[in-house]
């Protein structure tokens, strides 16, 4: 992916106010999700964890623990949160 020229970030700026109105940035909607296991289980894709701890000990999990998801939306008016 190539990043985009002063010109360019201008011109699609240029494009929301022209299309959208002057309170197009109302309208952006920013979303995660994260799902935190009940049996202490932490996805080191997205965690780091420091400890002076050996963390190569083996723990048994089960296949499919169980977890609760939080999906929240920030935008203009106000936050949403969802628990799953």
């Amino acid at each position: 992916m190539n990043r985009l020229t002063p010109e360019q970030c201008f011109q699609i700026v240029q494009f929301y106010f022209e299309n959208n109105g002057r309170d197009f940035h109302k309208r952006i909607l920013f979303s995660d999700e994260a799902h935190f296991w009940l049996n202490g289980y932490v996805n080191k894709q997205n965690c780091r964890i420091w400890s002076e701890a050996n963390p190569q000990v083996y723990v048994e999990t089960p296949l499919h623990p169980e977890k609760l998801t939080v999906w929240c939306v920030l935008w203009a008016g106000g936050i949403l949160l969802q628990k799953r």
